[in-house]
């Protein structure tokens, strides 16, 4: 009979042929329900013999994917010979594909490296005000790299840099869901209730920030340490949220990015991840979404040698000494310059040389002292002291006269005598007594 399914038994009523079978819908409706429902994960991608032509560049370690399509865009991208205006194109192997007139660099390892970023430096290539860059601070042995994400120029801490452009693309994006661990020192008082509450996401300025962990570690005078945990990285997040909450950020350091973590890493200081570390880092399923290659060659590049800079010459070189000295009696003669204020300028004598010009002041001659420290008359000069108290007194001491007429006596080695008159620390009736 027309409209029996193989299978079916019994009689069919003309009367139902015109009516739906509720029934089999019904049953077929709650097996669907019952079925388990599909993994988050998406599945792993096969590989294909063609990619877009962007990241195909990004993956010879160029520039980024979407620095890629304004190349592209510019008309610096020639694929087979012809210049391409739109990155709408797919390409295969035996394509070939020059950049500025250049082919494409022979595909290399996909490598990874740490580095601990230090505060003042622009992630960039180059910067139109001319800032200094974190590739200006990176040795010249390193392939051409590509940064994972960005950081601030004042924010410190661990950076991902990688030479292949597309593992750069997978990490970037949130929906790897690699958390990124960050050290806060803001300016302000806050308490843990509220930075919990930072766990359902907050909205700043028309601007909807993802789920927060933040969590107080200590209160250190007016500012606040805090440790903040987040999936994905808006540009000045952490510096919006924390203003948002009344306090303002003066330094802030990442810790981790994912599994890699800054540990003791120098600033400065650049480290690679070894292959088989990250390959097991990274999975099955972001391998193949980034297109990682850990098969390729390894192209070591010479260390580039800056150019030392060209030092001053010495002033007075003992090599070119005689030189200078000839130079010096073929030269004429120049007028004598004005002495500068404050600066003593003495004629030098070229047969007597300087010393000998009678305005020059000779080197003070030490003064043999007796008790007090008071000059003896033997010296000559400083007979007074340059004290007031001493101004009007009795010569006492070895200035004293002895009863036969003679001054004090002296020792053989030429110092003066201790005067009996002065042991005692009495005050003597005539002292301060006006002449």
């Amino acid at each position: 009979m027309r409209g029996i399914k193989p299978g079916m038994t019994g009689t069919m009523n003309a009367e139902n042929d015109h009516k739906p079978h509720r029934g089999r819908k019904f049953r077929g409706k709650r097996l669907r329900t019952s079925l388990p429902k599909p993994e988050a994960e998406a599945p792993i991608p096969e590989r294909k013999d063609s990619d877009r032509i962007a990241k195909v560049i990004a993956r010879a370690g160029l520039t980024s994917r979407r620095e890629a399509e304004t190349w592209i865009e510019a008309g610096r991208v020639a694929v087979n010979g012809e210049v391409i205006r739109s990155p709408a194109l797919n390409v295969g192997p035996n394509d070939r594909i020059a950049v500025d007139g250049k082919p494409l660099p022979t595909r290399e390892r996909t490598r990874l490296f740490l580095f601990h970023k230090p505060r003042g430096l622009v992630t960039t290539n180059a910067d139109p005000e001319g800032r200094p860059t974190i590739f200006g601070a990176l040795p010249t042995n390193l392939p051409r790299l590509v940064t994972v994400g960005r950081l601030d120029m004042n924010t410190e801490g661990l950076l991902l840099l990688t030479n292949d452009g597309g593992l750069a693309r997978a990490l970037e994006l949130p929906a790897t869901g690699w958390l990124r661990r960050y050290r806060v020192r803001a300016y302000g008082e806050v308490l843990q209730p509220r930075l919990d509450s930072l766990r359902k996401g907050i909205e700043v300025d028309g601007v909807r920030y993802g789920a927060i962990e933040a969590t107080l570690d200590r209160q250190q005078g007016d500012n606040s340490w805090i440790t903040f945990a987040m999936r994905e990285g808006k540009n000045r997040e952490i510096r919006n949220v924390l203003g948002a909450l009344g306090l303002k950020v003066n330094r802030l350091i990442r810790l981790s990015y994912g599994p890699f973590q800054l540990a003791e890493l120098p600033a400065g200081a650049v480290e690679e991840v070894k292959t088989r570390a990250l390959r097991e880092q990274l999975g099955e399923r972001l391998v193949a979404i980034a297109g990682a290659d850990f098969s390729g060659p390894i192209v070591e590049r010479e260390i580039v040698e800056e150019e030392p800079q060209a030092q001053k010459p010495a002033r007075h070189p003992e090599v070119r000494g005689a030189q200078r000295r000839a130079s010096k009696d073929d030269a004429p003669d120049r007028p004598a310059r004005e002495p500068s204020k404050g600066t003593l300028r003495l004629p030098r004598d070229k047969d007597r040389g300087r010393s000998s010009f009678e305005g020059r002041p000779q080197a003070r001659l030490r003064a043999s002292s007796t008790h007090y420290g008071r000059p003896s008359q033997d010296d000559g000069e400083r007979k007074q002291s340059s004290d007031k108290r001493h101004l009007n007194r009795s010569p006492h001491g070895d200035e004293r006269k002895q009863p036969d007429g003679k001054d004090g006596q002296h020792r053989r080695d030429g110092k003066p005598a201790r005067d009996p008159h002065r042991g005692s620390r009495r005050r003597s009736p005539d002292r301060g007594r006006r002449r």
